[in-house]
């Protein structure tokens, strides 16, 4: 059953149908009559809403991602229905079975498992209702997706210039950090393109994994074995998530070598940055610190960038097969340009 319904503007609203020509829906006229624009009825099926499970292999929640859809649903002709998958096949299903007998405009699903989410396909088809993917592909329906690999490869990348900037003709190493084998957040995906990104700009590195099974208190064991083996060279770090690099610095600290390391992470969420008075490790006056940067995410405003995707179908448009989120190198420098702190004036 959907947790939650916008309110729906009723009076005066004309119903125009969809329907399913080739597999592309019909073109739907955007306004009623009078100049009013029409509004359209989008359901969104989570991955998950149970509180403090991080998704995608980040810090990021399910509710992070449900409120982005709230947000930004207030300024769209839209009436969200909310629904919650789970992580289960079978309320999944349920779900959008609920959406067709609601006779919904449009569903967003975001679900992980192939099998479910072909048979979902198949059951919104029959009813004509046009599907978008997240994160997760759905057979036949455009995708809208984080790309592990981009942003695995701008944090390979940056710790490359960094090296080749400050430490050039000194002995380097580098180390990939976190739960580097887990395949369900494809996190195996920003692995590769970290290693990638660090050989453009370092080819003679060679970096290691050291495999947390996604558990930050194991950081400090297995970097502390890493740097005691290599003493008198330079260190870079990529850090699969924000929690991790949290505890790469504190190892490092206690082994000593926070002079000879930079840190790169992937997530950026409020772990790592914050408020103006937070005084996180990105942040504006925290330029020393040895975490130089985290590749952004952004799954806390993916909702802004779906639901005018959703729009674009509804209306007839045409849109890509696959749109891939922008991931960002967030520094001190920039931190407050991608995310605003909250308590400022």
């Amino acid at each position: 059953m959907p947790q939650h319904t916008t309110p729906a503007l009723r009076e005066g609203r004309r119903r125009f149908c969809l329907s399913l020509l080739g597999g592309a829906a019909a073109v739907a006229l955007p306004h009623l009559a009078g100049g009013q624009e029409r509004r359209y009825t989008i359901a969104f099926a989570n991955l998950t809403e149970e509180p403090g499970v991080t998704i995608e292999g980040t810090g990021f929640t399910g509710p992070e991602v449900r409120a982005s859809f709230v947000l930004a649903a207030r300024k769209l002709p839209i009436d969200l229905v909310l629904y919650d998958n789970q992580r289960d096949p079978k309320r999944a299903l349920a779900n959008a079975e609920d959406a067709i007998a609601r006779k919904v405009d449009l569903f967003v699903e975001y679900f992980a498992d192939p099998d479910a989410n072909a048979a979902m396909a198949a059951r919104l088809k029959a009813a004509r209702i046009p599907i978008l993917a997240l994160n997760h592909g759905v057979p036949g329906a455009p995708l809208y997706t984080i790309d592990n690999e981009a942003a695995g490869r701008i944090a390979g990348e940056a710790l490359g210039q960094f090296a080749t900037r400050g430490w050039r003709g000194q002995p380097t190493v580098a180390a990939i950090v976190g739960p580097v084998d887990a395949k369900a957040d494809r996190v195996p995906e920003r692995v590769q393109g970290v290693m990638e990104g660090l050989r453009a700009r370092l080819p003679a590195v060679k970096p290691v994994t050291l495999d947390t099974q996604g558990n930050p208190a194991r950081v400090g064991a297995l970097l502390g074995k890493f740097v005691a083996a290599h003493p008198g060279t330079k260190v870079l770090v990529a850090a699969t998530d924000d929690s991790t690099a949290l505890a790469a610095k504190s190892a490092l600290e206690v082994a000593g070598r926070a002079s000879d390391a930079a840190i790169v992470s992937h997530g950026v969420d409020r772990n790592i940055h914050g408020g103006i008075n937070d005084k996180k490790e990105i942040d504006p006056n925290n330029r020393a610190s040895i975490v130089i940067g985290s590749v952004a995410f952004y799954l806390d405003r993916c909702g802004y960038d779906v639901l005018p995707l959703a729009l674009r179908m509804l209306r007839g448009e045409a849109v890509p097969p696959r749109t891939v989120t922008k991931h960002v190198l967030v520094t001190a420098t920039n931190v407050f340009v991608e995310y605003p702190p909250y308590d400022m004036n």
